[in-house]
């Protein structure tokens, strides 16, 4: 791999005496350098809307979606997957990550993993991977090994493939059915790519998988109402959103929360169309699970 030709591997003019300055001055420098993600991420708005119409019909048909990935990406990975079932209330594993040298890898470097190109596939069958799932391979240069092995088996089997990368030169986005390359320059540190890229990557995972969901019923609204009760904090969110819609008091939606087993749908469907639990359950089904059609059919 020849670092010389990508962009986040070559020197930021902006920052040579990032390590002169005074602390304020160090970061307005990592602040400015931030700053570029959002603009960058703005003009690959077509690339990534291609990829999440591609990757929502495949998920609605209950396709997984699965990221692979090495280092500060596999992690990114880890983290959007792990984050979109409590927040949309998605089964486990509907949305996955792998990432090069497994779990261990979530807390420190495993040698040798990333530049195996056999492992990812090994990893993907697995877990049963198929031309139902959809892969996304992650990575800042695009030519990471580890990525480029699940891309290849991905083709070869029919699944669907997605590249996220800040390398256009990347082989990657070659390998995939939507290729997404946000070209943020060079890091603040040289090589660091735990930094812009890494920012970019988590802005189009947190737009990919939201637009996904939205797009699955799982909110109405900008509410998320299939929000999974775990904890006290998110309890009370379910209570907050069936208030918001319905309008109803705090003690009649705490009652019927408990009925339905905090149900958020089926509680707004009860109170604002009058009928019992039963009764709304069997409204969304017939509406596909569609709460504004629920609601008004």
């Amino acid at each position: 791999m020849d670092l010389s030709k990508i962009d986040t591997e070559q020197r930021n003019p902006d920052t040579m005496n990032i390590d002169a300055v005074p602390t304020f001055e160090m970061l307005e420098m990592i602040n400015r350098e931030d700053g570029k993600v959002a603009e960058a991420v703005a003009k690959i708005l077509p690339q990534i809307t291609k990829a999440v119409d591609s990757m929502s019909t495949k998920f609605i048909r209950g396709g997984r979606i699965v990221y692979v990935g090495a280092g500060t990406s596999g992690r990114l990975g880890f983290l959007d997957a792990a984050e979109s079932v409590p927040t949309f209330g998605i089964e486990e594993g509907r949305i996955t990550g792998l990432i090069a040298g497994g779990p261990e890898a979530m807390r420190r470097a495993v040698e040798g993993a990333e530049d195996n190109t056999e492992l990812c596939e090994k990893d993907l069958k697995n877990i049963n991977f198929s031309a139902a799932d959809v892969l996304v391979g992650l990575a800042a240069s695009g030519r990471t090994p580890y990525v480029i092995g699940g891309m290849n088996y991905a083709r070869s089997i029919g699944a669907v493939t997605v590249s996220v990368t800040c390398n256009p030169a990347g082989s990657m986005n070659s390998l995939a059915d939507c290729p997404i390359v946000c070209e943020v320059g060079p890091e603040v540190i040289t090589g660091s790519t735990r930094m812009k890229s890494g920012t970019a990557q988590k802005m189009i995972l947190n737009m990919m998988s939201t637009a996904i969901m939205i797009k699955d019923n799982k909110v109405f609204s900008n509410l998320m109402v299939n929000v999974q009760p775990t904890n006290g904090k998110l309890r009370e969110r379910a209570k907050r959103i069936v208030m918001e819609i319905t309008g109803a008091a705090e003690k009649e939606v705490g009652a019927i929360l408990i009925e339905s087993g905090y149900n958020v749908p089926v509680s707004i469907v009860a109170l604002i169309t009058g009928v019992d639990k039963e009764a709304a359950e069997k409204r969304l089904k017939e509406a596909g699970d569609n709460l504004r059609r629920a609601l008004h059919d």
